[in-house]
C-alpha cells in the first residue's frame, strides 16, 4: 500500500470514530434560541383578524347579566294599579267642561264647473286632513263637515255636530 492510501484511510477512520464518539456521548448541549422570525404582512393581517374575531366572540356572549331589566319583552302593556273607588264631592263637582275641538285646517284649492240643465254644476277641491277632497253640494267632507253651498269663489261647510258654518274662500 502506498502512503497516500494509508493516510486517506486513517483520516476517514478518524473522522468516523469522532462522529460515532460525538453521537454516543451524553454531554449538556446549549439551547440556542433561534433567531426571531420576521412576520410577513399576511401573517400580521391574520393576527389582527384573529384578535378581532376573539373580540366579537366575547361580545356575542356577554358575561354580565343586567341588574334591572328595563322592560319585559313578553308583556305588551303594564298592569294598571288598582285604586279603591273614593268618590269625594269636591272632585265630582270640579270637572271642567270638555274643550271644543280645535278647528280643522282646510284650504279651498279650486272650484270646477260643468254646464248643467239647471245651471253650472260645481265641484270644490279642498285640501286638508292630509288629503285632497273633491266634493259637491250635500256631500260629507271627512266625518265632520257637510258641503252646504258652492258658489263661484266661496264654499260653505256646515259642521255636522255643532251646526256651525265655516266659509272657505279662494285666495
Amino acid at each position: 500500500m502506498t502512503l497516500k492510501r494509508t493516510a486517506t484511510l486513517g483520516v476517514a477512520g478518524g473522522a468516523l470514530a469522532a462522529w460515532l464518539a460525538a453521537a454516543a456521548t451524553s454531554g449538556i448541549r446549549e439551547n440556542r434560541v433561534p433567531p426571531p422570525e420576521r412576520a410577513t404582512p399576511i401573517e400580521m393581517r391574520g393576527a389582527e383578524l384573529a384578535t378581532e374575531i376573539a373580540r366579537l366572540h366575547d361580545r356575542l356572549r356577554p358575561t354580565a347579566t343586567p341588574l334591572n331589566p328595563s322592560r319585559n319583552l313578553f308583556q305588551f302593556t303594564a298592569p294598571k294599579p288598582r285604586m279603591a273607588p273614593a268618590a269625594s264631592p269636591a272632585l265630582t263637582e270640579a270637572l271642567p267642561a270638555p274643550a271644543p275641538a280645535p278647528p280643522v285646517l282646510l284650504k279651498l284649492s279650486g272650484i270646477a264647473e260643468d254646464p248643467g240643465p239647471d245651471g253650472p254644476l260645481r265641484t270644490a277641491i279642498i285640501s286638508g286632513l292630509g288629503q285632497l277632497f273633491l266634493v259637491k253640494e250635500g256631500e260629507l267632507l271627512g266625518n265632520r263637515y257637510r258641503v252646504a253651498k258652492i258658489s263661484a269663489d266661496v264654499v260653505e261647510l256646515v259642521e255636522v255636530d255643532a251646526n256651525t258654518t265655516l266659509r272657505l274662500a279662494m285666495k
